[in-house]
């Protein structure tokens, strides 16, 4: 499963990307604006950083206007997916994008019967948002169950990209259910590594070590 991750703030993606765990990263407009930078910069900056596939997403509702940013936005960096939304106007500018060799993430997914489309459109990503639908009472994995199964049975090679995660759990049963990728906020990524048994088992080496008055280097 890759990890994307859900930011557009540079330097959180530069610590976490020097792991070597990131494999891409996602923003929206929401990331842009509470960066406070501009989108074309800012943009430019990550795709430096990350080798990965960076989703920028068109800001624009009708269909030319979608065309024409996603085309500003992919001339960017060879990386950049543009992010459409999943609305009868992102899904014809999907096929276009996809037609011209352009990864697309297809965004704001809630239902099986919109994933079937993105994928039948060329997407590249199609990204169910988990959390949103757990805010309504619906359970966001069963709709990740649903669209991994439509996917395998129809040999659809749009991948599944668990959005709105909301907690480590969400990563884990994600990965559980088969989907290709998970965009996960900064804190979770780090919590994914945090474990008190591993801070008490950590503490409980160091002691004995000290104990032998012994030193490797």
């Amino acid at each position: 499963m890759q990890l994307f991750i859900d930011t557009a703030d540079i330097e959180e993606i530069k610590s976490l990307n020097i792991t070597g765990l990131i494999d891409g990263v996602t923003t929206n407009p929401s990331l842009i604006a509470k960066s406070g930078r501009n989108i074309i910069s800012t943009i430019e900056e990550i795709c430096n950083e990350v080798s990965g596939p960076v989703s920028a997403e068109v800001t624009a509702i009708d269909f030319d206007s979608m065309l024409l940013e996603g085309k500003k936005l992919s001339s960017i960096a060879q990386n950049v997916a543009i992010k459409v939304p999943l609305t009868y106007d992102g899904l014809r500018a999907c096929k276009v994008f996809s037609e011209d060799d352009i990864m697309v993430n297809v965004t704001l997914c809630f239902s099986a019967a919109q994933a079937l489309l993105a994928a039948k459109a060329g997407a590249t990503f199609i990204s169910p948002f988990i959390g949103r639908l757990n805010d309504i009472g619906a359970d966001g994995m069963n709709l990740i169950s649903d669209i991994t199964e439509i996917y395998d049975i129809h040999g659809f090679e749009t991948k599944v990209l668990a959005a709105s995660i909301r907690s480590v759990q969400d990563i884990v049963d994600s990965a559980k259910l088969g989907a290709d990728v998970a965009t996960v906020p900064p804190k979770f990524l780090k919590a994914m590594y945090d474990h008190p048994l591993t801070d008490k088992g950590l503490s409980d080496f160091l002691s004995d070590w000290k104990k032998t008055g012994q030193t490797i280097l």
